[in-house]
């Protein structure tokens, strides 16, 4: 298999780069990171505006116009806002003292990687024949879809989940913290070592089952009420201690690395290529994509998905969002994440968010007959995804080399923890890569707790990377490059959101203030729209005490009619994702059939 040149490296990415308005700071240098990254030149224009931010693919004659809206109302879109307005600050805050920001400029490195990938399907479109050349999409509507699966379980007609901010006391989650004041993570996706474990630590068994149950809630619902007992343990002992107990009985520790440690990391994928690619060596001789003459861009292409939890099935859900068939394989007897709790009908209300619309094939792949049914699959489609186990694929004999033999023009797509080549001896589950990749550490620092978000923050943006990596590859083989695989991992979309250096100076005022009923996020960029504020308050200085006693004096939506008419960017909080769920904001984005099922977020004309 040959290495290749990067795949797009004909494409060239034309905007607002230079200067952007100060709202799109961080969305227009996550474009600018991401396009490099896969091999795009980058080329400034000026022209923007607080309302959208524009710009366009081109390769050669084609073209590509895509824009980006913020999705609130007219408001300007910050990072800050949307989060506060579609449940972000709500989900990270179950597990802290209240409603919080990430902290991350989360939504726009997200809505970057969704927007790149709905222009290059939408060049893709042209490609095979279709008349499309226009895409849009809006902050609002990723970062809606980062909530999908919490959204689900909250909308469900029967059996609705009510989990608020501060639901479980923060001292009760993980991260733990150790006597020599060691923050650090434990991981095990089975039951014996974590009792084993706490054995030996000197719990009860039935503390350490209770423990147990509430562990691996932690994935589905941002929530871990772990009995206090198990952390007061951990802070009697020391790290190292620890450490030696939890691999006597094979659980994963992992202490809370800072952001300059990973960027000093010479044996890691390094944080500017959150993709590998690599050719199949069919080149110009592989066959053509299946002609397209309407629908979404990914219409007639064929996706056979081999994936569990949250990384791989959002990365299939999106390709099935743009069009793509997709076949997902399951073992036989169906998924077991299918039956949990609540349901929206006969399936598990968030599973069915990720895996709504796909076609199901429950093959047994450790068995010769399961391998060769996944071999004539792979045969038919166009792109295999899987987020096996690192070396299960080859255990499996269903590598990239095993179904390139099937499937010479095959992309192959892997959805892995730590990427191509990472010698890291730790499980790649979303808090592990937290932890080591400096993400929880920036979280941490941004709010008052001591580690990263319950929230799923890399298996979302690691599902978003995975798929535009995807249709950057089968772009890729439109123009000659043929199959190939494509890896893309939790730590390569944890990179992308921990650069170097802040995108945007820090704000004049930003801040989360209690109202006579409800939240209100306040984001003045700028000293001038932090006077507006003050004058429509009806204060004479920017003094935070006094400004939070006024805001008090009305609710949140009266504060947001009014600080709107001011000209100061202002949204209440959604801290109940059910009400969320019935705003007419964002009626366009949700379908409410069951539950609240988040729709596709581009449009393409």
């Amino acid at each position: 298999m040959n290495a290749p040149a990067m795949p797009l490296a004909d494409l060239t990415l034309v905007g607002p780069w230079a200067q952007p308005h100060p709202a799109h700071a961080a969305l227009a240098a996550s474009l600018c990171r991401q396009a490099r990254a896969l091999g795009m030149r980058v080329r400034a224009q000026p022209a923007d505006s607080a309302g959208a931010l524009a710009f366009s693919l081109r390769l050669a004659e084609q073209a590509v116009d895509c824009r980006i809206l913020g999705g609130l109302d007219g408001a300007p879109a910050s990072e800050y806002l949307v989060q506060a307005a579609t449940g972000l600050m709500s989900v990270h805050g179950r597990a802290n003292a209240g409603a919080a920001a990430l902290g991350l400029d989360y939504v726009a490195t997200l809505t970057a990687t969704l927007a790149l990938q709905g222009a290059l399907a939408a060049l893709l479109a042209q490609r095979r024949g279709a008349a499309v050349d226009r895409c849009e999409l809006s902050m609002a509507s990723a970062a809606l879809l980062a909530v999908g699966q919490y959204l689900a379980g909250a909308t469900v007609e029967d059996g609705a989940e009510r989990l608020l901010p501060s639901s479980c006391p923060p001292e009760a989650r993980p991260p733990f913290v150790s006597a020599d004041a060691v923050v650090f993570e434990l991981e095990t996706l089975d039951a014996e070592p974590w009792r084993a474990f706490w054995a030996e630590i000197g719990i009860a068994a039935d503390c350490a089952g209770q423990g147990w149950r509430a562990f691996q809630l932690r994935y589905a619902k941002a929530v871990a009420p772990l009995p206090a007992e198990l952390a007061a343990a951990l802070s009697q002992r020391p790290y190292a201690d620890i450490a030696d107990v939890a691999r006597r009985h094979g659980v994963a520790i992992c202490r809370q690395r800072a952001g300059a440690e990973r960027r000093a990391d010479g044996d890691l994928p390094p944080p500017d290529r959150p993709w590998a690619f690599r050719s199949a060596g069919t080149g110009a001789g592989a066959a053509a994509l299946p002609p397209l003459q309407a629908g979404l861009p990914l219409a007639g292409l064929t996706v056979v998905e081999s994936c569990r939890r949250i990384q791989g099935p959002l990365a299939g859900l999106l390709l099935h969002r743009l069009g793509a068939g997709v076949v997902r394989i399951e073992p036989p007897g169906g998924d077991p994440l299918r039956g949990m709790p609540p349901m929206a009908g006969d399936c598990s209300a968030r599973f069915d968010a990720l895996n709504g619309g796909k076609r199901i094939r429950e093959i047994d792949i450790r068995t010769a007959a399961g391998r060769d049914a996944a071999l004539t699959l792979a045969a038919g489609a166009e792109v295999f995804l899987h987020n096996w186990a690192p070396g299960k694929a080859e255990q499996l004999r269903l590598g990239a080399e095993d179904l390139h033999r099937a499937n010479p023009d095959l992309v192959y797509a892997y959805a892995g923890g730590w990427g191509a080549g990472a010698a890291v001896d730790l499980p790649g589950t979303d808090f592990m890569v937290q932890a080591w990749s400096g993400v929880a550490d920036r979280i941490a620092a941004a709010g008052d707790g001591r580690g990263g978000s319950l929230f799923t923050v890399l298996d979302v943006l690691g599902g978003a990377v995975a798929a535009l990596g995807i249709v950057a590859a089968l772009l890729a083989r439109s123009l000659g490059h043929g199959g190939g695989t494509v890896e893309s991992a939790l730590l390569g979309a944890a990179d992308l959101l921990t650069p170097g250096s802040p995108e945007a100076p820090p704000p004049a005022l930003q801040g989360l203030f209690a109202t006579r009923s409800g939240l209100l996020a306040i984001d003045c960029a700028e000293p001038a729209s932090l006077q507006r504020l003050l004058d429509a308050a009806g204060l004479a200085r920017p003094d935070r005490a006094t400004l939070a006693e006024a805001l008090r004096t009305r609710t949140a939506a009266d504060w947001q009619a009014a600080l709107a008419e001011a000209g100061v960017p202002a949204v209440p909080v959604a801290e109940d994702l059910a009400a969320l769920a019935r705003d007419p904001r964002f009626a366009a984005c949700l379908d409410l059939a069951g539950y609240a099922r988040v729709r596709s977020p581009w449009s393409f004309r």
